[in-house]
C-alpha cells in the first residue's frame, strides 16, 4: 500500500503561483511513476502531468505545458511529489490529486494508477 497526502492548495489571483506537494509513504517511492490529475466542478477528471520513478522524464497536458512543472524528491525520509504552478488561470481551478502507478514508467491514464490522494483545492480568482 502507498499512502498519499496532498497539500499546498489555496486561493490565488490569476497570474499567481502555487506549489502543491504530495507526501508518499508505505513503499519504495522511486518504484512508482507519479502523476497529477485535476477535477473541476461538473467536469471529468483530467490528466495534468506525470513523471517517471527516477524523475528523469516528464510529460504534461497541453493546457499546462510551459506553466506547470512536476518534480519529485526520492531521498529517504522525503518521498515527495511536487507540482509548481505558475501563471495560473481561472480555468486551472479544480481539486488536484496526486496518484501513484505501480510501475516506474509515465502514464496519463487515470485508470492505470493504483493509489490516489484525497485531493487539494486550488481556486484562482480574476
Amino acid at each position: 500500500q502507498v499512502q498519499l497526502v496532498e497539500s499546498g492548495g489555496g486561493l490565488v489571483q490569476a497570474g499567481g503561483s502555487l506549489r502543491l506537494s504530495c507526501a508518499a509513504s508505505g513503499r519504495t517511492f522511486s518504484n512508482y511513476a507519479m502523476g497529477w490529475f485535476r477535477q473541476a466542478p461538473g467536469k471529468e477528471r483530467e490528466f495534468v502531468a506525470t513523471i517517471t520513478g527516477s524523475g528523469d522524464a516528464r510529460y504534461y497536458a497541453d493546457s499546462v505545458k510551459a506553466r506547470f512543472t512536476i518534480s519529485r524528491d526520492n531521498a529517504k525520509n522525503t518521498d515527495t511529489l511536487y507540482l509548481q504552478m505558475n501563471r495560473l488561470k481561472a480555468k486551472d481551478k479544480a481539486i488536484y490529486y496526486c496518484a501513484a502507478q505501480a510501475v516506474a514508467v509515465m502514464g496519463e491514464l487515470g485508470s492505470s494508477y493504483d493509489y490516489w490522494g484525497q485531493g487539494t483545492q486550488v481556486t484562482v480568482t480574476t
